[in-house]
């Protein structure tokens, strides 16, 4: 299973609200060899860490390519440029972020490209979509599944259902 985590919090002309930016972005993914197999619903997250930022609009996909990891990364950061992501400081507010959560359980640690995504199991605003398409995933390092690991988080960092009442900034 290849899943990409996929996310927004500023608007991306001509795309529009981050909502309407994440549904541009998965819609391109056929165009540059990515087929979507499975995708949560949109979820709404507070800035991971917490800051006055805008919420952000999260979700991942299940997806199937004949990209290589890397090459799949690159495809990824090319996208994410065309809707108008900058690159400046970390945890910066961003029109797309479109991550590589897991390709296949393989396991690598580069400057490029480290997988499983090194914080995933600490993100319920990952965790959450992802228990939700896939329940049963296994972390490969972990050894436990997407629904273990988000009943493992501590309270905090609220996310809902995008469509469902906004949980209280934290």
């Amino acid at each position: 299973m290849i899943l990409i985590g996929i996310g927004s919090n500023l608007a991306a002309p001509p795309f529009g609200s981050p909502e309407d930016t994440v549904n541009a972005a998965v819609a391109q993914l056929p165009a540059i060899g990515i087929a979507v197999a499975l995708r949560s619903r949109w979820y709404l997250s507070q800035p991971v860490p917490p800051s006055d930022q805008p919420w952000y609009v999260n979700g991942v996909a299940a997806v199937e390519t004949r990209l290589a990891p890397a090459a799949l990364l690159t495809a990824l950061l090319l996208l994410e440029t065309r809707f108008g992501r900058r690159r400046g400081a970390p945890n910066a507010a961003r029109t797309l972020d479109l991550d590589l959560i897991d390709y296949d359980g393989r396991q690598c640690a580069s400057e490029r490209l480290t997988m499983p995504h090194p914080r995933l199991h600490e993100r319920r605003f990952v965790l959450a979509p992802l228990a939700e398409i896939a329940p049963g995933w296994r972390h490969p390092r972990l050894a436990l599944t997407a629904s273990e690991l988000l009943i493992r988080l501590a309270p905090g960092d609220p996310v809902c259902a995008l469509g469902e009442p906004a949980p209280p900034r934290g």
